[in-house]
């Protein structure tokens, strides 16, 4: 069998009166080497990631939600872990991209720490900009809820001077909080079922027992 899976052979082409024409021409069927997958994509970005920056995914989470940190020993050993939900699209890749940001600019690296937040979803978008990943509106309005939260958190704390970077973040128009539809009210109980009327036999019956009760045998019985 050849490379393309068809069997070689000679094929001659012979005219009407059984004379060889000549060797036809070999089949070549073209192949066309596979484009990867988005879900491809996304799968070598995590290798990659862990690769260059030596990170261990503690575990991914189900939620949209992450977070980064580092365990340092005492023999000067560290790891740097973080929990993201495993890319699948733009939101998680972004998510999970942002956790990575933090070891990639260092931690404390910033100050405050809502500063360390914008440039660990800066450094997110940009590298799903440089990759060819699409950031959709949804993620960059994740970011911006972010970063908002960020600093009413840092202000909460004693903030007084908001970093310039995140004064767009400062005042901005949160989404209403999807709320869950009210639990349908429950039913009344039934009123009992009016019992059947009896039928004619039984009320007859009924009657001539309570004449025996009554009134006794009947005479000559």
């Amino acid at each position: 069998m050849t490379s393309t899976g068809f069997a070689k052979s000679e094929a001659f082409t012979r005219d009407d009166r059984g004379g060889t024409l000549g060797a036809a021409p070999p089949y070549h069927r073209t192949t066309m080497a596979a484009r990867p997958s988005m879900q491809d994509r996304y799968d070598a970005l995590v290798e990659e990631m862990k690769r260059e920056y030596g990170l261990r995914v503690r575990r991914w989470r189900t939620s949209m939600t992450g977070c980064a940190w580092i365990v340092r020993y005492h023999n000067g050993r560290e790891s740097r872990l973080l929990e993201a939900p495993y890319p699948r699209g733009p939101m998680s890749a972004a998510i999970f991209l942002h956790e990575v940001g933090h070891h990639a600019i260092g931690f404390r690296t910033f100050s405050p720490r809502c500063l360390e937040e914008y440039h660990a979803w800066r450094w997110s978008l940009d590298a799903m900009r440089q990759r060819g990943l699409n950031v959709t509106a949804a993620v960059e309005r994740r970011m911006a809820e972010s970063l908002h939260y960020a600093v009413g958190k840092a202000k909460r704390r004693g903030l007084k001077v908001v970093p310039g970077e995140l004064r767009p973040f400062e005042h901005i128009t949160r989404r209403p909080a999807k709320r869950r539809p009210a639990p349908m009210p429950a039913r009344a109980p039934s009123a009992p079922a009016a019992p059947a009327p009896a039928s004619l036999a039984a009320r007859v019956l009924k009657s001539a027992v309570r004449q025996l009760w009554l009134f006794g045998a009947p005479p000559g019985r």
